[in-house]
């Protein structure tokens, strides 16, 4: 059982929890205009990840809000380190939810699109190999030149930058090919960036009822300190687990 929170406090059957999930923030704006949205979780003592895995923070309800956010993205945006450790191989929802999207107007199968200035990305990987459209890698004019000639046989290799990633020029890149929905999925280095860019417009978050101590990060990692003012405008829950989603105050342009 899943109940909201906030607004309207009310028990959602699992149809009524879809409807929610794939209901855009009023604070959006009109098709057409980029929207950046991000999916983290995070454990009540701030932890990112346990021994390096988001995946061991969540629940099975959480899986199902995380596919859910899915359905309505035009792309998703990933960096290397998640794909590394978490794998993306193969198609990236079922095919009901596949439906869905044809039914609304979108391609069954949003395009992933992979950050890493480095391209330390095995061209061999399921990513790549199992990819039901071909991968988009963003990517530094720095970057070694026989990996983006590996990795430009399995995937579109952009270039955003010379040594440093132009994070409005990759929303530029995608809005120009028709993406404008754009939902991010980690990790912690692109939402920093992303938020010292100042192109993060929506933040669902899972807070999950676990101490994990250690050494693990949070879900936002930058060279420097960036504040960004952002609005509660959702908060379901289930069992001790919150989901919470945030949306910026109001626009904001430009960089810290």
């Amino acid at each position: 059982m899943i109940e909201r929170l906030f607004p309207s406090p009310a028990t959602l059957s699992g149809t009524e929890l879809e409807a929610e999930m794939h209901a855009a923030p009023l604070s959006r704006p009109p098709d057409g205009k980029p929207w950046v949205s991000f999916n983290f979780v995070a454990s009540i003592d701030g932890a990112a990840s346990v021994d390096g895995r988001s995946g061991e923070l969540g629940n099975a309800m959480d899986q199902r809000l995380f596919l859910l956010l899915r359905h309505t993205a035009q792309v998703l945006v990933v960096g290397a380190q998640t794909i590394r450790a978490e794998g993306y191989g193969g198609p990236l929802l079922s095919p009901e939810a596949q439906q869905w999207r044809l039914e609304h107007g979108l391609s069954a199968h949003p395009p992933l699109a992979i950050v890493s200035g480095s391209l330390d990305l095995d061209p061999g990987m399921e990513v790549f190999t199992r990819a039901p459209v071909q991968p988009l890698i963003f990517t530094l004019a720095s970057a070694p030149r026989d990996r983006r000639q590996a990795l430009s046989e399995v995937a579109e290799v952009i270039e955003i930058g010379q040594s440093q990633l132009d994070i409005g020029q990759l929303v530029h890149q995608l809005t120009g090919r028709g993406l404008n929905s754009i939902h991010c999925e980690g990790g912690p280095r692109l939402l920093g960036t992303f938020a010292e860019a100042g192109e993060v417009d929506e933040l669902s978050l899972t807070l999950s009822p676990l101490l994990v101590g250690g050494q693990a990060g949070r879900i936002a990692s930058s060279a420097g300190t960036c504040v960004r003012s952002m609005v509660l405008d959702r908060v379901l829950k289930a069992e001790s687990m919150l989901f919470l989603r945030y949306v910026r105050s109001q626009r904001q342009d430009g960089a810290c």
